[in-house]
């Protein structure tokens, strides 16, 4: 059975052009041509993967990706945005996108986009432990095989990609991690030395996990380095 893609655009232009090279590259697609019936075709049609533009008639691309995310919805998600515009990138990515790409793009580099997230997402989260075993580090519990962590005995909800760099650095306890090196672990392939995606989702890890962002327990800066996950001291 082929993927079945759904392209949320509603250039009219750009969304056929998609489409025919999506075809042509051996996928199945959907086209919605506002937010809002992307966001019902997603629900109800449980597309393998969604292109998402970010500028959208009744419910912008935004709005589309932090309902999906609320609702529990995992699919994977690429983000197309204006050219340059980091804020836009940056939003996307902490709301729970998987990637982004900036219009205008060569069909021949959204087909590859998209075979390096659907690879991605077939093999997450990096790490499978033998049945229910956690990581625990303080107050912490980090359930690999079943998506979940604990803080305290309460359940956070993560994003895929948040969930996956978490585990990561909990499997290299007490090592220093570079951006580059985070990069090429979790995000599989070369974001063009844009590290301010692991920023980013260090940023948001830690507002769930840490009790004092200014002064984590868990995520350590090493400054010029990049990043260390160490267990809390016992006081």
């Amino acid at each position: 059975m082929p993927k079945k893609l759904l392209i949320i655009e509603d250039e009219h232009s750009i969304a056929t052009l998609l489409s025919y090279n999506l075809v042509q590259a051996g996928y199945e697609t959907i086209i919605a041509n506002d937010g809002k019936q992307g966001y019902d075709l997603a629900l109800s049609e449980k597309p393998d993967l969604i292109v998402l533009d970010l500028m959208l008639p009744s419910m912008d691309g935004v709005e589309v990706c932090k309902s999906l995310r609320q609702q529990k919805v995992n699919t994977p998600i690429i983000m197309l945005t204006a050219k340059g515009d980091e804020f836009d990138k940056v939003l996307g990515l902490e709301l729970g996108a998987d990637d982004y790409m900036t219009k205008p793009f060569s069909p021949r580099e959204v087909v590859a986009r998209i075979k390096a997230v659907l690879r991605r997402a077939e093999t997450s989260p990096v790490i499978q432990q033998d049945g229910s075993t956690p990581y625990v580090f303080g107050k912490l519990q980090i359930f690999p095989d079943r998506f979940e962590v604990f803080l305290d005995e309460k359940q956070l909800e993560f994003t895929p990609k948040e969930f996956e760099l978490l585990v990561y650095l909990a499997e290299n306890k007490n090592r220093v991690l570079t951006r580059d090196q985070l990069l090429s672990a979790v995000w599989k392939y070369d974001f063009a030395g844009d590290t301010r995606i692991v920023d980013v989702h260090v940023s948001h890890l830690r507002e769930k996990i840490e009790v004092n962002t200014r002064k984590p327990t868990y995520i350590k800066t090493i400054r010029g380095l990049g990043y260390k996950f160490e267990e809390p001291k016992s006081s």
